[in-house]
Formats: structure tokens, C-alpha cells, sequence
């Protein structure tokens, strides 16, 4: 069935020169088309908005910066999240840990897009078969410590970025966090070998931090509710948009 967005026909041809990027993806056909679906809908939003460039990803990247909007995270905020997650906070805690990094290059959303199903394509395999996390980190990974397997050694709170950390210290040793962690470097597959449990952090201490790593959420979020409000919105035929 021919697949439109907004009468524009997202052709057959497209989807087979879209495919190669989505190949780890657990179905990357689906992957592919609704990779082309968002591009078009925020390509149109952006020249409907006057963002004509010839890059393509330039002019969505010109909408974004206009569009996504959202109220900075207040000290209120930050110290409900510390009283709601004290387990996030605890001070001289430290762990190894290994990671996968997939850096994702050109900066634009869409570049985000196809990096990050590369990524659960690679997680999907790592969490079927642990034992090769090493190998894959090798073959896989943007970091210079894809040399040793991926390995980063042992570090302490405060040392790695506060996503990155969070996925540390929430998940027992010997485990392998069940979901991407993105950072400001890209999307990350962590696999936590050691952990040391210590004392309480003071939210003066972390506060700054804690509020960057907020900020940085509710802008996942506010660009999560953006593509959905452009999803609804849309006359999409011949496929269904997951939720």
C-alpha cells in the first residue's frame, strides 16, 4: 500500500535507500519509514516556517531551535528530584563499568535518529549474547577505550557525566543497563562490573549539575511531544506511527 504524508508519497525506492541505516534495528523496515515519516513532516514544518535552505538538515535544525520551547528547570524542581531519588546521591560510591559509545555526527535530529537505532540494534545483540560486549565494543564504539573492550576502569561520583552515572550506579554489578544511555557524547551501552556503595551527597554539591541533567530531560521531552503533536496532526496513510 502507498505510504503519504500529507498527499507527499514516501515511494518504495525511498524506504530500500533508507534501509541500510536501520539494518540493527529489530525491524528495519518499520525503522526506515518511520524515520521518512518525521523527516518530512518536520522538513514541511520548516519551510511552511520559512526555513527554505537548501540542507535539509539545516533548515530542521532552524526549526527545532525555534520551536522547542520549555521553562527551565528551578531549584524547586532540583530538590524535589534529590528528596525523590537519594539513592542518586550517595557520596564515595564508585564502580567499573564498560560501555559501547555511538556517537552520533552531523548534529541534526535526524543524524540522532539513525545513530540511535544502530545503537538498539547492538543492544539488542549484547543483551542476547553478554559475553561478546567486548568484542562489540571493539567493532562498535566511537570511544578510544574500544581498545581495551570498552573497559573504563573504576571511577567515583561525579567523575562521568550525571546520565552516564545514574545508569551506573542504579544497576547491580555483572549487569548490562537495559536501555541506551544518551549523553551529551551520544548514546551509550554500559555493562557496570564493580560496585561500592558509600554516604550521602549534599544537593548543594550536586546542584548544578543535577540541574543541567534536568534541563537536558525536559528537552527530550518537550522534542518527544513535539514530533507526536506534528504525528497527530498529520494526514499519514498507508502506515500507523507508533504511540
Amino acid at each position: 500500500m502507498t505510504i503519504t504524508v500529507n498527499g507527499i508519497e514516501i515511494t518504495e525506492a525511498m524506504v530500500q535507500a533508507e534501509l541500510p541505516s536501520h539494518e540493527q534495528t529489530p525491524n528495519p523496515r518499520d525503522a526506515a519509514v518511520q524515520q521518512l515519516v518525521l523527516h518530512q513532516l518536520l522538513l514541511a514544518k520548516a519551510r511552511a516556517a520559512g526555513f527554505d535552505n537548501a540542507n535539509e538538515g539545516e533548515a530542521i535544525g532552524a526549526l527545532l531551535d525555534k520551536e522547542l520551547q520549555f521553562a527551565p528547570v528551578d531549584e524547586a524542581a532540583c530538590e524535589a528530584y534529590y528528596n525523590a531519588h537519594p539513592e542518586y546521591f550517595r557520596q564515595g560510591d564508585s564502580a567499573a563499568a564498560s560501555h559501547i559509545l555511538f556517537k552520533a555526527e552531523g548534529g541534526d535530529e535526524l543524524a540522532k535518529s539513525l545513530t540511535r537505532a544502530k545503537a538498539e540494534g547492538v543492544l539488542a545483540e549484547v543483551q542476547a549474547n553478554p559475553g561478546r560486549f567486548a568484542d562489540l565494543a571493539r567493532e562498535h564504539s566511537s570511544c578510544p577505550s574500544s581498545q581495551q573492550g570498552g573497559a573504563l576502569g573504576q571511577f567515583g561520583r561525579g567523575q562521568m557525566v550525571p546520565e552516564f552515572e545514574q545508569a551506573v550506579f542504579g544497576t547491580d554489578a555483572g549487569n548490562i543497563t537495559p536501555n541506551l544511555v544518551e549523553t551529551q557524547f551520544g548514546y551509550h551501552i554500559i555493562q557496570v562490573t564493580e560496585r561500592s556503595e558509600g554516604g550521602q551527597i549534599s544537593l548543594d554539591e550536586v546542584k548544578p549539575r543535577l540541574q543541567q541533567y534536568l534541563n537536558e530531560m525536559a528537552a527530550r521531552q518537550a522534542m518527544h511531544d513535539y514530533l507526536n503533536t506534528l504525528v497527530q496532526a498529520a494526514d499519514i496513510k498507508g502506515y500507523t506511527m507508533p504511540a
